[in-house]
């Protein structure tokens, strides 16, 4: 039953929808070359996205304070969460009225939303369940933690492992999917949802339940090695590195720790396999009802905290190096391929990506062409340069900094970096899809911020691109951007604070250099039109093209050589010369 105060919805029982009365041009994923793109209102849509701060989607009224800020730092996407206790706070009575009012809004300030269901599990704890749930230890019993001293602890955590629990928070997600179906199929303002939060175990390394010691004590089931050793070459490199002999295991006679070896590997390939069905059970419920697209994410560990991109922060902000410490059971490397199993109504798998190496997670996350999404991350200048890389070299759907609504438009890294992506987003969706190997995203930290100076070389038709810090006479600065090879030596270049120079990969080419060069500029509809022709000072009379930053330091030099950016956006155009003995 839903409220009747809601604006928008009606009154209903739990009987589904049929799929055959579903609008064709509801949000869903377009498989690509190497990933997918997300489709809104038949199109391709870049996702220049933001995350609130947990509690914020859940009052209308908070928002109206909010969207104009959003749109002043060009978003056009949002996540937020929808709390379980908040549209389901007496079992089988459930009100939406907040949260059509919140969609209505985003409608009218043309944002999109990505929805994050806050159910059972967010942080690896329960404390977005309702009361009813959190209460009632008898239907909905709780994991149980080992503590020094064999003393058990119960955790404000719902057992994954308790068929009550997940048939309980599926049909309440089922519901929400049912509501968003009737309320918004014909707007697309939600465009993809996140089922449950960070899940997985703190506090120990498996649950210490009597239902997990026994199930614990059984064999992995049949079909879940059966599978994994179907899927061997393709496996992520995360499990073949940690199993190296899984494939010699009897399919329904290994026991956890003989599949997986005692101690905290086991733990967590039983919890992330219980957890993984858990989510799979409320996603799939979800899907039936409005298959737009459905992913989770996750709270990433480490191996080796040297990985780590922490600028003097402890290593405990990395996310933790054993299983508890990072919730046991979640979706890192070497449990991905079990989630992807258990779990297939979900499209994909997203990292929450703060202090790791950015570049490494990417890899790891577009793990089988699934699609990269980050749907956490730093919200400052340095976390922010970053999308450039995950939406230029690994065709990204979207990348999104956390917290974004307690920091103005003014303030904001993202409003630079997302007003510039948005204004050539038709162009580099058109390569995400057609030839994403011939985009290259790129970013330079400041030179305090870096332990070794990067430069970015790739081979694009018969050049050696080589892109580094941009050269000023006085200290260099940050950068970013992408690069998009057009064919035959053409180059669309995008971004400021780097230089581009190519080398020509023929042998026998004696000279390479830059043919032509132009400023460009982005005009209503998309397309590019020249403004100024560049030459001299500004290539470097042809030994590298200068896409400088907006204010360059000039180092007390007396003459302006490196001018500052204008349009940030450039097309450049490489050539060589072969010559013969008698024309040296």
């Amino acid at each position: 039953m839903v409220a009747n105060e809601n604006p928008l919805s009606q009154r209903y029982t739990t009987k589904s929808h049929t799929p055959a009365t579903m609008p064709q041009s509801i949000p869903h994923l377009r498989k690509t070359k190497t990933s997918s793109q997300l489709i809104v209102n038949g199109k391709p849509f870049l996702m220049l996205a933001a995350e609130l701060h947990n509690s914020s989607l859940s009052n209308a009224e908070y928002m109206r304070t909010v969207w104009p800020n959003m749109k002043a730092m060009n978003i056009n996407t949002l996540l937020g969460s929808v709390t379980w206790e908040m549209i389901e706070p007496v079992e089988g009575i459930f009100n939406f009225s907040e949260l059509d009012r919140v969609i209505l809004d985003a409608r009218s300030h043309d944002v999109h939303l990505v929805l994050l269901w806050f159910g059972s599990f967010k942080n690896a704890l329960s404390t977005y369940a309702p009361s009813w749930v959190k209460k009632d230890v008898k239907r909905f019993p709780r994991v149980h933690v080992s503590e020094t001293g064999a003393v058990t602890r119960t955790e404000e955590l719902v057992s994954p492992f308790n068929r009550q629990a997940w048939e309980a928070d599926a049909k309440a997600f089922a519901t929400l999917m049912r509501h968003l179906k009737d309320v918004d199929a014909a707007y697309g303002t939600v465009v993809m949802i996140q089922v449950e939060n960070e899940t997985g175990l703190l506090g120990d390394s498996r649950d210490r339940s009597k239902i997990a010691n026994k199930l614990y004590k059984e064999a992995v089931p049949e079909k879940v090695i059966q599978h994994l050793q179907s899927q061997s070459r393709s496996l992520h490199p995360e499990f073949r590195k940690r199993f190296p002999s899984f494939q010699t295991l009897t399919a329904g006679v290994a026991t956890w720790e003989e599949a997986f070896g005692k101690g905290a590997d086991a733990d967590e390939m039983f919890m992330a396999d219980a957890f993984s069905k858990y989510v799979g059970k409320v996603a799939e419920a979800g899907k039936k009802e409005y298959p737009i697209p459905l992913y989770t994410n996750v709270w990433l560990n480490f191996d080796d905290p040297t990985q780590l991109d922490l600028q003097g922060l402890p290593t405990t902000v990395g996310g933790g190096a054993t299983a508890g410490v990072y919730p046991s059971g979640g979706a890192i490397g070497r449990t991905m391929d079990l989630w992807k199993f258990n779990a297939p109504a979900l499209d994909f798998i997203s990292p929450d990506l703060y202090f790791h190496d950015y570049e490494e997670v990417c890899r790891q996350y577009t793990h089988q062409d699934q699609p990269l999404f980050i749907p956490e991350q730093r919200r400052d200048e340095k976390g922010t340069r970053r999308v450039w890389l995950a939406y230029g070299s690994y065709a990204a759907l979207g990348c999104s900094p956390f917290g974004i609504d307690s920091e103005l438009a003014k303030d904001a890294a993202v409003t630079r970096h997302y007003g510039l992506l948005s204004s050539i987003s038709k162009i580099l969706l058109e390569k995400q899809a057609s030839s994403p190997e011939d985009v290259m995203g790129f970013y330079f930290d400041e030179l305090s911020e870096t332990k070794t100076e990067r430069t970015w070389v790739r081979t694009f038709g018969e050049f050696e691109v080589t892109i580094a810090r941009a050269f000023v006479f006085g200290k260099a600065g940050p950068g970013s951007g992408l690069i998009i090879h057009q064919g035959a030596g053409k180059f669309l270049l995008v971004g400021w604070g780097f230089n581009v120079s190519f080398k020509s990969t023929k042998p026998s080419a004696t000279f390479t250099g830059i043919l032509h060069a132009e400023e460009k500029i982005v005009g209503e509809d998309g397309n590019l039109r020249t403004a100024r022709v560049m030459n001299g000072d500004e290539t470097r009379s042809g030994e590298f093209f200068i896409m400088p930053n907006e204010d360059p330091d000039y180092g007390g030099f007396p003459i302006a050589v490196t001018i500052p950016a204008r349009t940030m956006i450039a097309e450049c155009t490489a050539y060589s010369v072969e010559e013969e003995e008698e024309d040296l």
